[in-house]
């Protein structure tokens, strides 16, 4: 397997350890034998015993070349390095030798070495997980291993590794196998541990002990001078050490040439230099042992390509040093923690203490934010601005946000997405606990992509970002003033378990318009219980509304907004309560605001409560002074009418059913490779599948076609025959695309004498367009059913994307379609579907008859069973597909796919 071997043999990754430390992973090389019997040096006596199973104090030159000197394929060894002093070291070690030299390759023997200091780290379950990959391409289906009894720490790897472990012990060793296969319990095992290691990188980020800033000024003006001013007047809990070869004291402190100068340990370095210096800054924090670097200076990727190479090195550089790098280009970070008090950006504005989590791609919109929230009366807990992500990133934050005790609701505004394959895996498990909340800009710029199937041309980045969002439990919001608007309501309230609203207001106008706004956003104001209209008569003057909205008319005294408050919150009927004020002469707005906040105390804690102060006053603080603590404020009817609706869409999702997706059985999966490796092979380009390959791949996919064979003109009648009628004709051209747009389709074929006038006119038409006519393909006519479309396109950013639409090749006009990733679950086809305007004809529209719905969703989790097996796949249309009534199926009428080499 030589492209195999050469893949492994250039085999490099970084990864997170458990205590948060990164390292980088790679294969060894013939070069590596000096550093290996430095490795082998390190470890003591008993560490040596426990892999060799004997005493050895050194290493032969024959056993260094037999470790060195690799073939890739029975022999595969990595080794886990770090840079220290400018060197890098292997702390270590992870192999598998194959016993056999028979063929093919079953089963291999596993074994690993790890430097005491780094022992306890997760360094060797890093090491298998890499192994096992690699052996699974080489269809390696066992690992084995010999351990001593005595080594718990490796006995533990193997039991905590997720994968199938079998033990079997004979004079104090243990035997251990176990299958390579990737199960759900070993994916499930693995993304916890790398949720915890990113996790721990990122507490160790926001709650140093120490703090170097490099670039530290007093001059006037400069970042360096303002962010040694911010750490100390907002009372970093910490040591701080200002960083500037031409200063001894700072602010009062002493200064350093350079950090690794400072004879303490640095936890965070703060990076406020040229960017021409900033490559030399962290190779200094990197010997000095820094934990994570801030780097502010921007002039990289945001302005050349140079730029970007530079980048690259940078998260190289931290990564192979165990380092993580928030920015660079970006304004810092900050924790409000009391214990912390890490006021780590050049800003001036240093935010109330709460319970946000907040991440800003954008430095001057991430000022603007930490201005904002002084107006909406909630806090941050903790916020990185993360300029150009050159590590560090929403996906790490996500993770760590997860388990902060200090964070609940998470904020993001984002301009482009690093790894959105990742954050659809991550962020659907946190906001499953905590309300995730994003702005995605760029929508305008996100145009449609040329080009040639269906698939493609309805999918553009910005429908992506839609359809990972929804699927995620991401709330999509469109303007800064709507994120905070939501972010307020989640931050305060608790999620309403239903979208029943109840409205109390003192003006009938805007109840009404808050009426009409929550009804547009699939919110409902129900009847109220006759009980509580009764209640309500009690109290409230005749001239009131008394059903929903309840009307108390511009009089409304400060006892009758309590009341009224509480009696509509402890309505049955209702899950979320507004309460709308109008400032009239008649009335004190402060004395309002308190009976506002007193009657929200009565009402039920798990239901939602927010006003809205049509005023141009400022909000009474008394709002906020009641058992509830914070009410969250909106000027208008319609911004509280988008956030409730936003929170009710999250409740929704986070109550329902996770779902389950089909994956292709061994044997289907199997199959579907045979065809695909062979159609791409000695391929460099992208390829269109023949009919008879598409038809294979759907079938081994349990994708129903309908029956179809193809043919030449001459022989056409006579595989007419063979299929029986009514039939229909089809072009089968490399040059056309869409058939139907050329005449390329002719329909209701019930006589030889039918086949044979199609098979003459298809032809004269391809010679009339000029192009080639490979075969004809008959097909068995369904005339019945519903037509609709499911593909795959490829999105260059985040890849395979499933689409689904009703109205077959009328698609494209109506533009009614939804999109979700790979892999998609029953509960995410059915929502896909849901979400249709055409959705109605599936249920039977004005008395025609309706569709197997339940075929269909299975028909699209199906379609992405096939990209998860099929990496190469670029686009696919099945157009149409016939649905036809409930219990009888959806068949596939026609349809292409087109698959590409993977890149190298």
């Amino acid at each position: 397997m030589p492209a195999l071997n050469d893949e492994v043999r250039e085999y490099a990754t970084d990864a997170l350890l458990r205590d948060g430390g990164s390292v980088h992973i790679r294969a060894i090389r013939p070069a590596d034998q000096f550093p290996l019997l430095r490795f082998f040096e390190t470890l003591s006596a008993r560490s040596v015993y426990f892999r060799f199973f004997q005493t050895k104090t050194q290493l032969t030159d024959r056993e260094l070349r037999y470790f060195t000197e690799l073939d890739f394929v029975r022999h595969v060894g990595l080794a886990a390095t770090l840079w220290e002093h400018g060197e890098e070291h292997i702390i270590a070690v992870g192999r598998y030798i194959c016993p056999s030299t028979e063929a093919p390759l079953k089963r291999a023997e596993v074994a690993f070495a790890v430097a005491d200091a780094h022992q306890g780290r997760g360094l060797g379950t890093l090491l298998l997980d890499h192994l096992a990959e690699i052996a699974r391409k080489h269809g390696i289906t066992e690992f084995e291993a010999d351990v001593l009894g005595e080594n718990n720490r490796m006995l533990q790897v193997f039991a905590a590794s997720g994968f199938e472990v079998k033990r079997s012990v004979s004079h104090g060793v243990f035997h251990v196998t176990f299958p390579t296969a990737e199960t759900e319990r070993f994916r499930s095992v693995q993304a916890e541990r790398e949720h915890q290691a990113t996790a721990q990188s990122i507490r160790t980020l926001l709650h140093p002990r120490s703090i170097a800033v490099v670039g530290a000024s007093e001059r006037a003006g400069s970042i360096g001078a303002a962010l040694l001013g911010n750490l100390i007047h907002h009372g970093f809990t910490g040591s701080i050490y200002p960083v500037n070869p031409r200063a001894s004291i700072l602010e009062g402190l002493p200064a350093f040439a350079t950090v690794s100068a400072i004879e303490a340990p640095v936890d965070l370095a703060i990076i406020a230099v040229p960017a021409t210096a900033v490559e030399a800054s962290i190779r200094d924090c990197a010997q000095a042992g820094v934990h994570s670097v801030v780097v502010i200076s921007s002039g990289f990727g945001e302005v050349s390509g140079e730029g970007r190479e530079t980048e690259a090195r940078l998260r190289q550089l931290v990564r192979g040093a165990g380092m993580r790098l928030v920015g660079p280009n970006c304004m810092g970070i900050l924790n409000t923690d009391p214990e912390v008090s890490m006021n780590g950006v050049f800003t001036p504005v240093w935010p109330p203490a709460g319970n946000i989590g907040m991440l800003s791609q954008s430095g001057a919109l991430g000022l603007a934010i930490l201005d904002y929230v002084h107006t909406r009366n909630v806090g941050i807990s903790t916020f990185l601005s993360v300029g150009n992500r050159a590590d560090v990133s929403s996906n790490d934050l996500l993770a760590y946000w997860a388990d902060d005790p200090r964070t609940d609701v998470i904020v993001l505004y984002l301009e482009s997405f690093g790894n959105p394959r990742k954050f659809a895996r991550i962020a659907p498990d946190v906001a499953k606990r905590k309300p995730v909340i994003a702005m995605k800009s760029g929508r305008s710029i996100a145009g449609t992509r040329a080009a040639s199937s269906h698939s493609a041309s309805l999918a553009n980045l910005d429908v992506a970002v839609d359809a990972l969002f929804e699927q995620a439990g991401v709330i999509r919001t469109q303007t800064l003033e709507e994120l905070f608007d939501v972010a307020t309501l989640m931050a305060t309230q608790p999620i309403p378990s239903g979208s029943r609203v109840g409205v109390v207001t003192n003006a009938g106008g805007p109840g009404i318009a808050l009426a009409d706004a929550c009804e547009s956003l699939g919110l409902t104001l129900p009847e109220l219980e006759p009980q509580t209209q009764s209640q309500l008569r009690a109290f409230l003057p005749p001239q009131a509304g008394f059903s929903n909205p309840v009307d108390m008319i511009a009089s409304a005294t400060p006892e009758q907004f309590t009341r009224t408050i509480e009696a509509v919150g402890n309505d049955p009927n209702i899950d979320a309560l507004a309460v709308i004020y109008i400032p009239p002469l008649v009335t004190d707005p402060e004395e309002i605001a308190q009976a506002i906040a007193s009657g929200a105390g009565a009402v039920p804690g798990h239901k939602p409560v927010l006003n809205i102060f049509i005023s141009t006053a400022e909000v009474p603080s008394a709002l906020n002074m009641g058992s509830r603590g914070v009410l969250p404020a909106y000027r208008f009817p319609e911004n509280a009418a988008h956030a409730l609706a936003a929170a009710a869409r999250y409740g929704r999702w986070r109550a329902r059913p996770q779902g389950e997706s089909v994956r292709l059985s061994p044997f289907a999966h199997d199959a579907v490779r045979a065809v695909v490796d062979r159609a791409l092979a000695d391929h460099d380009e992208p390829v269109w599948l023949s009919p008879a390959d598409f038809t294979t791949i759907l079938g081994a996919a349990g994708i129903a076609c309908a029956v179809a064979e193809q043919t030449i003109p001459s022989e056409a009648t006579e595989a007419a025959h063979r299929l029986g009628y009514p039939l229909v004709a089809k072009v089968v051209s490399p040059d056309v695309l869409h058939k139907s747009d050329v005449g390329g389709v002719i329909m209701g074929l019930h006589t030889e004498a039918d086949v044979e006038q199609a098979a003459l006119t298809l032809g004269e038409r391809m010679r009339h367009l000029g192009a080639r006519l490979d075969g004809i393909l008959l097909q068995r006519e369904v005339a019945s059913g519903i037509e609709a479309f499911v593909g795959v396109t490829s999105d260059p950013t985040f890849g395979p994307l499933v689409v689904c639409g009703l109205g077959g090749t009328l698609v494209e006009v109506l533009h009614d379609v939804a999109f979700r990733l790979p892999p998609v679950t029953d509960r995410d086809a059915a929502e896909m579907l849901s979400s249709l305007r055409t959705n109605v004809l599936l249920d039977g529209y004005r008395g025609a008859p309706p569709g197997d719905r339940d075929a269909l969703v299975d028909l699209i989790m199906r379609v992405s069973a096939l990209v998860e097996s099929v990496p190469e796949l670029l686009e696919l249309d099945l157009n149409p597909i016939k649905i036809l009534p409930p219990d009888q199926g959806a068949t596939v009428v026609d349809g292409r796919m087109r698959l590409g080499p993977l890149a190298s």
